[in-house]
């Protein structure tokens, strides 16, 4: 998987220019290997996922209304404001507005573990935005993009389904998560069994196609930082101020705000990817874009989590903690 320029698009990137018409190359192999360890990885993470953790947003509806609302209406807002403002070029602006769209990352859950946050909480939105994904990602990027010109146009250009987008989103994430859930419903045993190596096996394997990646294509990625970069980091910035500043005005705890900050933040680039490279490869930037924030996200995320690591919650994250099953995780 590489991004594939010519001499004349690596000169124009190096100019900060050309990103809308860089081409991205991704061979059947390569592509199918991706789709399908990302589908496993995420019926590994769903082994862990108990039926009750939906039910435990149900018993916290603050908390999940809050959630929800932070990442499906103020971080796309925000995301567009920032475009408006900046007027990135359209692949940029693309791949910043479908990371908002996309659901949490399972990384949340380690960093939030990591930070002393409320884990509980990070397990439950993050499945519950996961299983979400094949309606809201497809239906928020419509209709974010319907209210930037460009973005619009962009969209238009390349003639995106709606249907198309949630076809590929229920076979990439609905189908393994609801198999993985019904695994560990059903067969708790096995679940936990099968869990000690499905994630990290596939984890590793998605690290190594990862650092292929962008090995092939550092290049690319350098030539393309200084254009790029600037938006990436202040979107990141964005999410993580959202996520926190949004608990705490409405008065959570602070071992909420920490896994708030991290649900909103920490997004899917696994499926953003696979959504730019299938459903944008000639609008080459979107990917760049998504490579990028995924590859900052978890340096920041890390620096962050491992910073509230020494500081202790002050508060306890909700009045009234309900028991809910959390596995720790290493």
């Amino acid at each position: 998987m590489a991004l594939a320029p010519s001499a004349v698009h690596t000169a124009a990137l190096k100019a900060g220019s050309d990103l809308d018409t860089l081409p991205v190359e991704i061979d059947d192999a390569t592509g199918l290997a991706v789709k399908v360890l990302t589908a496993v990885f995420l019926f590994g993470i769903a082994l862990d996922v108990k039926v009750e953790d939906f039910g435990s947003l149900l018993r916290r509806p603050r908390l999940f209304a809050l959630g929800i609302a932070a990442q499906l209406v103020l971080l796309p807002g925000l995301a567009l404001a920032l475009i408006v403002w900046t007027d990135p070029q359209v692949s940029v602006a693309v791949g910043l507005l479908l990371l908002t769209c996309c659901p949490a990352g399972n990384l949340s859950n380690l960093l939030t573990h990591r930070a002393r946050g409320d884990l509980a909480f990070s397990r439950s939105m993050t499945s519950a935005s996961n299983a979400l994904a094949i309606v809201v990602t497809p239906l928020a990027f419509g209709f974010w993009s319907a209210w930037q010109a460009d973005l619009d146009r962009a969209v238009d250009t390349i003639q995106l389904s709606s249907a198309d987008l949630l076809l590929g989103t229920a076979l990439l994430i609905v189908a393994p998560f609801v198999a993985g859930v019904l695994v560990a419903w059903r067969r708790p045993g096995l679940a936990r069994r099968l869990s000690r190596y499905v994630e990290p096996a596939v984890l590793v394997l998605l690290l190594v196609l990862i650092v292929g990646a962008v090995a092939a294509s550092w290049s690319i990625l350098a030539a393309a930082l200084p254009s790029v970069g600037p938006f990436v980091l202040t979107l990141n910035a964005v999410a993580l101020a959202v996520g926190y500043l949004v608990a705490r005005v409405t008065r959570l705890g602070e071992a909420a705000a920490r896994a708030m900050t991290f649900e909103v933040a920490i997004r899917n680039t696994g499926l953003g990817l696979v959504i730019a490279l299938t459903v944008f490869p000639a609008l080459g930037g979107v990917a760049v874009t998504v490579a990028m924030y995924g590859l900052w996200d978890v340096v920041m995320g890390l620096l962050l989590a491992s910073w509230w690591r020494r500081r202790a919650p002050a508060t306890p994250s909700t009045p009234g903690p309900i028991p809910l099953h959390s596995k720790e995780i290493p």
